[in-house]
């Protein structure tokens, strides 16, 4: 008795549906992303194994260059303004409300307070080519120290994180953190580039 064959009939999945979610989700990832704002200067960070993660938000961030400069920033327009207004108060410097609102969108900056208005009178492009002194640590003219004091007091849950190059010399280095504890701030972030954690290594192989 012959086999009967059942007819064999194409599928045909219709796409649409899934390509309009993808274009959907394509176009949410694009409106959120956000990305790094570019840094003061390029700041070669040393290696460790530690994996911490560093906040996303409320970062007071810190930089120092292999020369010793020091840069600030922190996260914020409406804090940036509002800190500026209180280190214009400090210092006796006033600024218009152009300059205040380039300001809040100065993501890092290296300049002493005095100096603010002619680096604000800048592009941001000539900002990155500009050679800046750095912001004043020294105990006599202690300006980051403000610049942290008046920040946190705008915004209380700020945290510390310092980004050193490696090639910095650590009286500089010492100073900031001393600087930093003297706003009673002992608990702060030190950035750094993560390498492979020996121990992990070892434990790898011995379980092969």
């Amino acid at each position: 008795m012959p086999k009967v064959k059942i007819p064999r009939k194409s599928t045909s999945i219709d796409m649409t549906a899934m390509c309009d979610v993808a274009f959907l989700l394509l176009t949410f990832f694009m409106l959120t992303t956000k990305f790094k704002p570019d840094e003061a200067v390029v700041v070669d960070t040393p290696s460790s194994i530690s994996e911490v993660k560093l906040p996303e938000t409320d970062i007071i961030q810190i930089l120092i260059d292999k020369q010793g400069r020091v840069f600030f920033g922190i996260d914020g327009q409406g804090t940036r303004a509002a800190t500026l207004d209180m280190m214009a108060q400090k210092y006796g410097v006033t600024f218009t409300p152009e300059e205040r609102a380039k300001f809040s969108l100065v993501e890092n900056f290296g300049v002493p307070v005095q100096q603010l208005k002619q680096f604000l009178a800048l592009s941001p492009t000539e900002r990155q080519k500009v050679a800046v002194p750095g912001i004043p640590i020294d105990s006599t003219n202690n300006q980051l120290g403000f610049w942290i004091q008046y920040a946190r007091m705008n915004n209380r849950k700020f945290r510390v994180a310092i980004k050193g190059d490696k090639q910095s010399k650590y009286p500089v280095v010492k100073r900031v953190f001393d600087v930093i504890q003297e706003r009673q701030l002992n608990d702060f972030y030190f950035i750094t580039s993560l390498e492979d954690n020996p121990n992990k290594v070892k434990l790898s192989s011995a379980a092969k």
